[in-house]
């Protein structure tokens, strides 16, 4: 485990129109101690070729003019984003995880912002507030505000944490707990896992990522949404039903005013 090292993770399926310029981001990035781990979920799609065509181009130039590395890992079968992410986690060479979407948006201090703040906070789990943007990404002037602190209970009631946005400190959280559950929204079961634990997620509430929202997911299944977090209670947290729904008011609330 490298000590300064972050070891970005991104989940590839079906990523060929953003993929190249999610690389491109990452290697604008202040912080320059990093790895990318491009994980392709057997994509149907150009993806792969891309990735494929982009590193080609990068080995060909001179050793000392890439101090990073950028591996692509390709999966045999379809397995989603959590497994995905799974992977690129077990494969990571550093002391730290980033999470980032394909189609999301950093902004270029991001890591250094959130590896200063994480220092300071002494924490093993830091997060930041987000910006939702359209469908080329930029900035819809809606921003999601997060909390110094989340614990297990607070973080029931309020799904703020944006995966895209997430660091983690491998030397502090237990290798058990470091996997994403296989079910429908893996990152919030991932997170709720992590705090049941003990861990404390540390918020800096600047905006360092940008949440691409396409115009045609504006209008998305909320029915599937609201299934999705009442089995996270139910099934993955098994709270009874009483809990569970006092839980689900206040997100409900929160998701509704988020998305206004």
């Amino acid at each position: 485990m490298q000590e300064k090292l972050v070891s970005i993770i991104v989940p590839v399926y079906n990523a060929g129109a953003y993929i190249e310029e999610t690389i491109r981001m990452v290697e604008k990035q202040t912080y320059q101690e990093w790895e990318l781990i491009l994980v392709d979920d057997c994509s149907s799609d150009n993806s792969k070729a891309v990735i494929e065509e982009y590193l080609q181009k990068r080995n060909s130039l001179e050793e000392g003019m890439r101090r990073q590395e950028i591996r692509l890992l390709v999966k045999q079968q379809n397995e989603g984003a959590a497994m995905a992410r799974n992977t690129g986690m077990e494969a990571a060479k550093g002391r730290y995880i980033a999470f980032l979407d394909a189609d999301d948006i950093w902004l270029s201090k991001k890591l250094s912002k959130e590896m200063t703040f994480m220092e300071k906070q002494q924490a093993s789990f830091v997060f930041s507030a987000y910006e939702f943007g359209d469908e080329n990404a930029k900035g819809t002037g809606k921003i999601v505000h997060v909390p110094e602190k989340l614990t297990y209970r607070r973080a029931l009631s309020r799904t703020v944490i944006f995966t895209t946005t997430v660091l983690l400190d491998r030397k502090k959280i237990p290798a058990e707990l470091l996997s994403m559950p296989n079910v429908k929204s893996e990152d919030t079961a991932f997170w709720w896992k992590l705090l049941k634990n003990g861990i404390v997620a540390c918020g800096l509430d600047e905006v360092l990522a940008i949440y691409r929202r396409p115009a045609k997911s504006l209008s998305s299944n909320k029915w599937e949404a609201i299934k999705r977090i009442w089995n996270l209670y139910r099934r993955q947290e098994q709270l009874p039903v009483i809990a569970a729904a006092y839980y689900f008011v206040f997100w409900a609330m929160r998701a509704t005013l988020r998305r206004l």
